[in-house]
């Protein structure tokens, strides 16, 4: 049954953040620089209004511990203490060459990625907060922006511009970028040769998540699909399918860590849908099991016909997909109501759950089920 939790925002909440640990807290930012640190059991446990009274747009706890949280608003990144919410202990001003859209901490807690709206990527130092590299391929609003799971030095950032790009810190350039737009022309065409006169929506990217293997993605788009990613050998980046999860944009996607295997996701979108996806047995997950198997050895003399079963082989994998898409829908489907702004997977009290935050000033608990 779903609990409400109120009296923390008095308007629109519009991120959400979880600390680590059985007995973590929880941080909600919204409209007007309002801050929020919640108890597991919904009760305020502090309340603040930051600095500028500018949108808090992002939030994240360190992983080290619930002693530091960070909150992006503006241009600005403001660290706190939860358990002492007075004001910030630290602001990086600037942290953003525009206003910050999304904020993701590496896994030792010694990096802090800030997208912005410029389309930039900046990669801050902890604690001191200092930007040590700027990454710079967006042409549109960088919406989002994850690290991968043991790989410190990786990151995956989606924009405005339709691109999902694979970052290696080291350098400046991607690594590898897909184009959502270049896929969704391919489509358009051979649909439209079938269904005349059929609308789609562009594929924005808003949200990206990596699953805890490291090698799954799961982009969250305007055209309403989670669009399946898979990092192979030499770190390419490929697309290995979508799932049809919203009738209207879909806005959040977020693996879930304390599920008995790393490829349970869960979707939220304009239509006021929450999912939650088994990907366990998708062609993505397959190929992502076998991309540090090594290819077989080439034969010469046979270049060809090697190349048209290459062909013919990911035909297969792509019809597949579609199958597996089409008989195996979410495992969790919630009516929820009202356009999803942020999703939180969180364990409270014991409770497997979802913290969803929506345009009301209330957030919404939902038990997810046993697995």
């Amino acid at each position: 049954m779903a609990r409400q939790w109120s009296g923390g925002h008095s308007s629109s909440v519009l991120c959400v953040g979880a600390s680590p640990g059985p007995e973590g807290l929880l941080a909600s930012g919204g409209e007007g620089g309002e801050l929020t640190v919640w108890g597991q059991d919904g009760a305020v446990v502090g309340r603040l209004c930051l600095p500028g009274e500018e949108d808090v747009t992002a939030v994240a706890f360190a992983s080290a511990g619930p002693t530091r949280l960070y909150a992006s608003h503006g241009d600005t990144v403001s660290m706190l203490d939860p358990r002492n919410l007075k004001g910030p202990a630290e602001d990086f001003r600037g942290a953003g060459e525009e206003e910050i859209n999304a904020l993701a901490l590496s896994e030792i807690g010694s990096a802090l990625a800030v997208a912005d709206d410029s389309g930039a990527v900046r990669i801050l130092e902890l604690p001191a907060g200092k930007a040590c590299r700027t990454l710079r391929r967006h042409t549109n609003i960088c919406s989002s922006v994850a690290f991968r799971p043991h790989r410190p030095n990786n990151l995956v950032s989606v924009g405005l511009d339709m691109q999902v790009m694979l970052w290696g810190l080291q350098k400046t350039r991607p690594l590898w970028t897909v184009s959502l737009q270049d896929v969704a022309e391919e489509e358009e065409e051979e649909n439209l040769l079938r269904r005349p006169g059929q609308l789609f929506n562009p594929p924005l990217a808003h949200c990206v998540s990596v699953s805890g293997c490291g090698n799954v993605l799961g982009c969250a788009a305007e055209d309403g699909r989670l669009h399946l990613m898979q990092i192979g050998g030499g770190s390419k980046l490929e697309r290995r399918g979508a799932i049809r999860a919203h009738s209207q944009g879909a806005s959040q996607a977020h693996f879930v860590g304390f599920l008995p295997h790393p490829y349970w996701l869960l979707t939220g979108g304009n239509d006021g849908r929450v999912a939650l996806w088994d990907l366990s047995k998708h062609p993505v997950v397959a190929a992502s099991a076998d991309a540090n198997v090594p290819p077989p050895r080439r034969q010469k003399g046979k270049r060809k016909g090697k190349q048209q079963t290459a062909d013919k082989s990911e035909e297969e994998e792509e019809e597949a997909a579609a199958v597996e898409e089409e008989k195996s829908g979410p495992k969790l489907s919630i009516k929820h109501g009202g356009k999803v702004n942020w999703l939180c997977p969180a364990v409270l009290k014991g409770e497997q759950s979802v913290v969803v935050a929506d345009q009301s000033a209330c957030l919404t608990v939902y038990p997810l089920p046993q697995t």
